[in-house]
């Protein structure tokens, strides 16, 4: 997702308030806007901790300020710096984490990105996107730069089967429909279950959805969705985040709230840090039971035990 991001920036950054600071990262990819934006592209070195303060004091004096990093290294070492100097001030600082869940997955647990989301939504008035496809980045970038509150936008690789048509951007999206189970996901990984669902029967067929804007309380549950799930023929929810303030958890906790009894429910997460070995990211996926498999047999089997 990075050549989207670089070309939606690239739109942007005729705002002359916009500034852009990276950690010493973006190489082969970011240059464009490098060379566009000249003195307003601010290579911070590393050091994230100084990067997002001195963000912050940028949107203080009304810039429109966007930090870059890899995703680990953007929330999770400069976290007081978010929480006091961001979050505690208002300040629409808007972070970019590339390789969120186990984008890095070869390179071990310290660049795993996976509580990423949930340790920030703890914080006031912070905002999460995660774009689904390639596709999203253009609108998503538009939407969070125009939101007054600080965000953080989680980018993966965009991973749609090549004869799947993207549907246009919304928060709320159904993908497949059937007489299955209802599954949400958010994230790319969505695009990995497409072709599998896609082939099964209607019968088992499940309702897929993809969520890309956090928390949930920004947008109302769609109508539809709340049907299929007051039908009471399961939810599934799947997500490349630990179990713990994920949206597995946060979705439960609002169900729960509005009375709304789903059937069986079932989470589908990132379930380590630490595996025995490591490998690319579909490998830790297939470790965490986030692989296609696993979710179509979970699919699968709900119906088998309802007949």
């Amino acid at each position: 997702m990075r050549q989207q991001l670089c070309d939606a920036l690239l739109a942007r950054s005729v705002n002359p308030k916009m500034i852009f600071l990276t950690g010493d990262l973006g190489f082969m990819a970011l240059e464009p806007l490098q060379q566009s934006m000249k003195a307003r592209f601010i290579n911070a070195g590393v050091a994230e901790q100084n990067m997002v303060s001195v963000a912050a004091a940028l949107a203080r004096e009304d810039f429109e300020v966007w930090v870059y990093s890899i995703a680990p290294f953007c929330y999770a070492r400069p976290f007081e710096q978010i929480r006091n100097d961001v979050t505690f001030h208002k300040l629409p600082v808007k972070l970019i984490g590339n390789g969120g869940g186990y984008g890095y997955g070869v390179m071990g647990p310290t660049h795993h990105a996976i509580e990423d989301y949930g340790v920030l939504l703890t914080l006031p008035m912070m905002q999460v996107f995660i774009p689904a496809f390639d596709e999203d980045v253009a609108a998503i970038l538009e939407v969070a730069g125009d939101d007054p509150n600080p965000a953080y936008l989680r980018l993966g690789r965009g991973e749609v089967p090549q004869d799947y048509k993207v549907p246009v951007y919304a928060p709320w999206r159904q993908l497949t429909a059937g007489e299955g189970m209802t599954v949400i996901v958010t994230g790319p990984l969505v695009g990995t279950y497409l072709n599998a669902f896609r082939s099964l029967l209607k019968e088992q067929r499940p309702n897929l959805w993809v969520v890309a804007e956090l928390p949930l309380t920004r947008h109302a549950l769609p109508a539809q969705l709340l049907e299929q799930l007051a039908e009471q023929r399961g939810l599934c929810v799947v997500e490349e985040h630990v179990q713990r303030g994920g949206l597995g958890s946060e979705l439960a906790l609002l169900l729960l709230e509005m009375k709304l009894s789903v059937g069986s429910f079932h989470h589908l997460y990132a379930r380590a840090h630490h595996y025995a070995s490591y490998g690319s990211q579909q490998f830790l996926r297939a470790q965490s039971g986030l692989d296609v498999d696993t979710l179509v047999s979970v699919v699968t089997d709900k119906l088998k035990k309802d007949n």
